[in-house]
């Protein structure tokens, strides 16, 4: 495997045209210890990705990695985590200079970030044809 890409193991789950659906696992970093079932600490969840059809026939059910450049990656976190975090810092730190109380400028802070995943939720069909999944045969 190319270090610049991330790589899952998934399960094709449904296909169409246009999208085919892979369920990956996510586990945690102490999701494989020997005495993770002792400590509670180990987890797996399950996720979809939305990756687009290729010509290459799949089928449900098939064992597939799923893909994405390192720098896609990365812009997602941002996008999904970086971005957040900024505009709620910059609320927060605004509302406070402008003199407002702590509850409320905590209150338009949360409501900040409501808004922006509002926004990005708007411009969700230009993000999925920005950061892209590929799958490939395991």
């Amino acid at each position: 495997m190319s270090s610049d890409r991330i790589a899952h193991e998934g399960r094709i789950i449904a296909i169409d045209p246009q999208l085919t659906t892979v369920e990956i696992i996510s586990e945690s970093a102490c999701s494989a210890c020997h005495a993770k079932g002792l400590c509670s600490l180990g987890e797996s969840k399950k996720k979809t990705v939305e990756v687009p059809t290729t010509s290459v026939n799949w089928t449900v059910g098939q064992e597939v990695n799923v893909i994405i450049c390192k720098t896609m990656g990365l812009k997602a976190v941002a996008v999904s985590y970086a971005a957040p975090l900024f505009v709620l810092l910059l609320v927060l730190i605004g509302c406070m200079a402008l003199g407002l109380g702590e509850l409320l400028s905590g209150l338009l802070s949360i409501g900040g970030i409501a808004l922006y995943y509002v926004v990005l939720w708007f411009f969700r069909d230009r993000l999925r044809n920005e950061i892209k999944f590929y799958i490939e045969e395991k």
